[in-house]
């Protein structure tokens, strides 16, 4: 049975029926620098339950590691700082725990991927060692039990010759293996909600796949909750059960994968959409957003959008737009949605 030192403010695993495991709740992101307040996240709100797997797209910049960083508690404050909103785990606002507290959930229920597998390893240690530490530190395993452990999960995440390379260094892998070595480390204590960040960045095609479907893989076999976050509507299509698009800071578009895929709701959803290769439009040139991202330092009036949108209309440089629901499950933050689902302009 696993050990639990935080059960004391959080509940035990599936403690509450059908409600969502983990919901942001307008939250606020600033970052305070020397040239002004950087306004990283502006009220994003989402939630995630067991088994579900939820897509966070969106350029760089656009606020999605932020707040992963948020949920983790691993962001620097200062200079972040949290102004408002909620992040809940089982009903409990994680924003409210002691370190100590947070320091419990982190890992061992809420686990992370990061995007750069080799940065995010320590050069000096082998992967054994660190993937073993998981078990040191939460289990009180000793050495060799946290090292057959280590082996155990190494055969799980498809490591050829794990017993005789669980000695090796990060180094000495590619980058597909070192990014399996970071889900092994991520798993390791079977959490219920899993981040991943980035998780194929400069691996090729082949390789991206394979890293896909291991985790959806993983995920049926613990009906964890999934937040993948990308850039690459391409990534996600196989295997993303709804999708949160970010832009600036905030939530710019919410839908089940498969109806944005077939009619997005909002300019920019649109145009990540329409900048993916596709194997019908061969020989034609790509299409690319024109303009771009806004500086979060000197945020544009009225839609932040605006400037790069090929719907813009007037309202648009004076008035936010709010999600606007379309339906129970969709929503939009864009005055003319309605023309960007028929495709007309408005």
């Amino acid at each position: 049975m696993k050990k639990r030192s935080a059960t004391d403010v959080l509940p035990a695993e599936g403690g509450l029926g059908n409600e969502p495991l983990l919901t942001v709740d307008n939250l606020h992101v600033e970052f305070h620098t020397r040239a002004g307040i950087v306004r990283a996240v502006n009220g994003v709100s989402y939630s995630l339950s067991a088994g579900e797997t939820l897509a966070v797209l969106g350029e760089s910049g656009s606020g999605k590691s932020v707040t992963a960083q948020a949920i983790m508690g691993i962001l620097d404050m200062p200079p972040a700082v949290i102004p408002k909103g909620e992040i809940r785990f089982h009903g409990t606002n994680l924003l409210t725990l002691s370190e100590e507290g947070r320091t419990q959930v982190r890992g061992e229920r809420i686990a992370m991927i990061f995007q750069d597998a080799l940065s995010a390893l320590n050069p000096v240690f082998t992967v054994g060692w660190q993937i073993s530490e998981m078990f040191r530190v939460h289990r009180g395993m000793s050495k060799r039990d946290g090292m057959k452990k280590a082996v155990e999960l190494m055969d799980k995440v498809r490591i050829p010759a794990a017993r005789q390379r669980v000695n090796d260094y990060p180094h000495q892998f590619s980058g597909g293996m070192r990014q399996r070595i970071m889900i092994a480390m991520s798993i390791a204590l079977d959490p219920e909600v899993l981040i991943a960040d980035e998780p194929t960045t400069a691996l090729d095609v082949t390789v991206q796949a394979q890293i896909m479907e291991l985790l959806a893989e993983l995920q049926r076999e613990s009906n964890m909750g999934l937040i993948l976050i990308t850039h690459d509507l391409g990534v996600v299509a196989d295997v993303a059960d709804k999708i949160s698009v970010m832009y600036a800071g905030r939530i710019v578009e919410n839908a089940p994968v498969h109806d944005i895929y077939k009619a997005p709701a909002h300019p920019y959803s649109k145009g990540l959409l329409d900048s993916i290769p596709r194997v019908d439009h061969k020989g034609q040139e790509l299409y690319a957003i024109k303009g771009l991202p806004p500086n979060l330092l000197d945020m544009p009036t009225g839609c932040a959008f605006h400037p790069r949108c090929p719907y813009r209309q007037d309202n648009c440089v004076t008035d936010v737009p709010p999600l606007y629901e379309i339906s129970g499950v969709r929503s939009s933050a864009c005055h003319y949605w309605r023309e960007v689902l028929d495709g007309s302009r408005g």
